[in-house]
């Protein structure tokens, strides 16, 4: 019998405002000179996130910005992602987010593949001069004025700088770029607004997949929008809620779960350009944050941290992962730990509402939302399943992506449509969502997804390595962490130090392993055709961790391997 699950749009009627520039032209309707973001001490209201998007986009479209062209934005979690956002899809053109977090090569490469005619970045973060780093790979903008002429980025021809005074050759700085726009018509402005609709291109997220390079996930408007809509209210978030968040900007979850879904219930959104626990604890206490949503591993930290057995956080009753001990059952009143959901249906799939009962927030994964439908297919077969058995969860629906950009389609759904996800799961007779974890080898580790094969070309070239095999291995608030198994070639000897070395120049810090094992050939078994058998060579990796009593980001692997093995 075949698993269809889905019901009718239980959203605002007019689906015609489904535009991410409809959706900031809505937040400023309903909240107006109410703050919705707080920064660095300073308050942003919804009248003024707008004005300042139009000013953007006024900017943008006085330099030949229109509708369909790509622009990348490479910012921290600050306000001027969230005006280039709006501006930018105001003019019906593509925001292509670049992680903050990548390597310059990947940055390189996400610049190439979107296609992107225009690059806004922040000049500075931490010790990173993004500004002088761009310099070195695209030398041609320190020359000349005009527009770029480059192979290396052949469709880039400007970028602007936030944080730059003047000018840097050909890169133009934030408050001048501004400034340029001033005289382009509003009325132009507003028929380039009304052109653009919900099923038009909107933005592309680059997340790792089973290959080596990042994909990019090419979403219409409208994702972000439904998305927003739906979680400010699956969250209870009102606009009495003062939301702290440290999910990027540059991931779907950041752009719908933090910045769309707080601003649209006109709550205040906190933002930290990067992470420290000991300033994050005291700026929840300085803003006086009431919901906090952070990376299990993040929560973690500040949980450690000394800061948080002295300062006063009762004032927070809303946590995606809990600061404070685990409280008993009776007194969870808000989680949203029942969910299901990934990059390529812009989060979520399946949920709850935050205050739905915790037995049924920590037993399922949630039912579809409106608009989305699922089926559970056998992973051998790809023939649907029927209620209650397990197999690959395959979705499609409203907010599900276009496709990978630059791929064929009928390489990424298949012939109904469906996109099949590589998790696994079932469906119970009540229609309850019931997520098991991943059946591909990705590594999903706090909160990002990594693939193997890009450690493995990584590692290519090193000497006296064999083979180097990552895997993820199970961890409580990472999700997995990432091991990587060394197999030395006969007669060499690997050092660690000279291993992360090797890696850190070439892979972002998210990505570098945790922890590194050393093997010799003879460890290693072999299927028929001489192919590694890296199940075998995992579970003998686990073993070690075990038998080693390794300790990985605070977890003891003898006593967390055991105690899950038996709980299992």
């Amino acid at each position: 019998m075949e698993q269809t699950h889905g019901t009718g749009v239980a959203l605002q009627p007019d689906t015609r405002r489904y535009t991410w520039a409809h959706f900031i032209e809505d937040v400023a309707a309903r909240h107006g000179d109410k703050s919705v973001i707080r920064f660095e001490g300073r308050a942003i209201s919804a009248t003024s996130l707008l004005a300042e998007s139009r000013a953007l986009a006024k900017a943008l479209a006085a330099l030949g910005v229109t509708k369909g062209m790509r622009v990348a934005v490479h910012m921290a979690n600050r306000p001027e992602f969230a005006v280039a956002s709006f501006a930018v899809a105001m003019l019906g053109a593509v925001l292509a987010p670049v992680n903050t977090f990548a390597t310059k090569d990947e940055r390189e490469y996400i610049l190439r593949h979107s296609d992107s005619a225009v690059l806004l970045f922040q000049k500075n973060l931490l010790k990173y001069d993004f500004l002088e780093e761009l310099l070195e790979f695209l030398p041609e903008l320190s020359e000349g004025k005009g527009p770029l002429y480059c192979k290396r980025t052949p469709q880039l021809r400007h970028a602007v700088a936030f944080g730059l005074e003047g000018t840097r050759g050909q890169i133009l700085g934030w408050d001048d770029f501004i400034k340029s726009g001033e005289d382009f018509p509003d009325d132009v402005l507003d028929a380039m607004i009304a052109e653009v609709f919900p099923a038009d291109d909107g933005c592309i997220i680059y997340t790792s997949g089973t290959t080596s390079r990042p994909k990019g996930v090419l979403h219409m408007q409208r994702a972000a929008v439904i998305q927003s809509w739906l979680i400010a209210d699956e969250m209870r978030f009102t606009s009495d809620d003062r939301v702290w968040t440290t999910y990027p900007f540059f991931w779907s979850a950041g752009i719908c779960m933090a910045l769309g879904a707080t601003i649209g219930a006109g709550a205040t959104l906190i933002l930290q350009e990067t992470f420290e626990p000991g300033a994050a604890l005291q700026c929840l206490v300085d803003e006086k944050a009431n919901a906090t949503q952070a990376w299990p591993h993040q929560a973690k930290a500040m949980a450690e941290h000394p800061l948080c057995q002295t300062l006063d956080l009762s004032h927070i009753d809303k946590e995606v992962y809990r600061l404070q001990p685990d409280i008993p059952p009776e007194e969870d009143l808000w989680g949203t730990q029942g969910s299901f959901g990934m990059t390529e249906t812009f989060t979520f799939t399946a949920n709850l509402p935050a205050d739905a009962p915790v037995a049924l927030r920590n037993g399922t994964s949630g039912k579809l939302r409106a608009g989305m439908t699922v089926r559970i297919l056998d992973p051998a077969t790809g023939k649907p399943l029927p209620p209650g058995e397990a197999g690959e969860i395959a979705v499609k629906g409203l907010t599900l992506m276009r496709g990978y950009y630059k791929v064929d389609p009928e390489t990424t759904f298949d012939a109904d449509g469906y996109y099949h996800s590589a998790d696994g799961g079932h469906i119970d007779d009540k229609g309850y969502v019931h997520w098991t974890g991943r059946i591909s080898n990705l590594i999903k580790t706090g909160g990002a997804n990594v693939s193997p094969m890009e450690i493995e070309e990584s590692l290519l070239g090193f000497p006296g390595m064999r083979t180097g095999i990552p895997f993820g291995a199970p961890h409580p608030s990472l999700g997995e962490v990432i091991v990587l198994c060394a197999v030395a070639m006969q007669g060499c000897a690997l050092k660690e130090e000279d291993i992360r070395a090797f890696l850190q120049d070439k892979l972002a810090v998210y990505k570098l392993p945790k922890h590194i094992l050393m093997f010799e050939e003879t460890d290693l078994d072999f299927t028929g055709n001489q192919k590694i058998q890296v199940n075998k060579l995992v579970d003998k990796a686990l073993a070690r961790l075990r038998d080693e009593a390794v300790t990985i980001d605070g977890v003891n692997y003898r006593d967390y391997l055991v105690t899950t093995a038996v709980s299992g």
